[in-house]
């Protein structure tokens, strides 16, 4: 049986070299993130930013939900690959991160698609389930905030995409922490929970993609 290559970090550096395309808006962005307390652990890798607007255009989506905003960098690498008249709903639960983030969107023109919602994310998720868009409303759902609410950010996420609507969710690997038993921590219990449901739940088609921290895809399926 085949084995995964050793991606050590010489490998690592020649795949940033020959598929990352960057550019100054997302790297000053990047750059502004790091000092800021989680900034490295909390925001996206460069190349996942990039997989997450690859995923939007190939999904043709022109509604884009996100749980979990801080400085928004996947929100502009995701803006960025919706149509003009596109619309990024993001959820986050105080003003101070999105806002680091709104000069950036500005520059990349896109400041004019990102619907920024503060609160907690649940009471957010209930209002747009229950009002506007509704079920079905958007096309792509990206879950990375809390972990303790994982699962109850999928649940909310799978029924506010459409049929053949993709679900993906961030730090599914959780640092490697999922593997500890000693890690009994809410955190990690929460994302164990949720790969458990993932892996069991016939509504949706699913890959676990051993990639930044772990991304889950999820599918919604046509007849669910």
């Amino acid at each position: 049986m085949a084995s995964q290559l050793d991606t050590g970090p010489d490998l690592l550096s020649y795949v940033r070299k020959v598929s990352l395309r960057d550019d100054d808006v997302l790297r000053e962005l990047r750059e502004a993130t790091t000092p800021l307390p989680g900034g490295r652990a909390m925001q996206v890798m460069a190349e996942e930013g990039q997989f997450l607007a690859l995923l939007v255009a190939m999904n043709g989506a022109r509604n884009v939900l996100e749980i979990g905003t801080y400085t928004g960098y996947s929100a502009l690498c995701m803006a960025r690959a919706l149509p003009s008249d596109g619309r990024l709903v993001t959820c986050d639960i105080t003003e101070k991160w999105p806002d680091i983030g709104r000069p950036y969107w500005e520059r990349a023109g896109v400041a004019d698609r990102i619907d920024v919602r503060i609160g907690p994310a649940l009471d957010t998720l209930h209002r747009l389930t229950s009002g506007e868009p509704g079920p079905g409303g958007f096309d792509l759902a990206f879950v990375d905030a809390d972990k303790s609410n994982y699962v109850a950010y999928y649940e909310a996420a799978l029924e506010l995409v459409c049929p053949g609507g993709l679900v993906v969710v961030d730090n599914t690997l959780f640092f490697g922490r999922v593997l500890d038993p000693g890690a009994q921590d809410p955190d990690t219990r929460a994302v164990r929970e949720l790969n458990d449901l993932v892996h069991g739940d016939d509504r949706v088609d699913i890959a676990l993609l051993p990639f930044a921290d772990g991304v889950t895809l999820a599918r919604k399926r046509h007849d669910r």
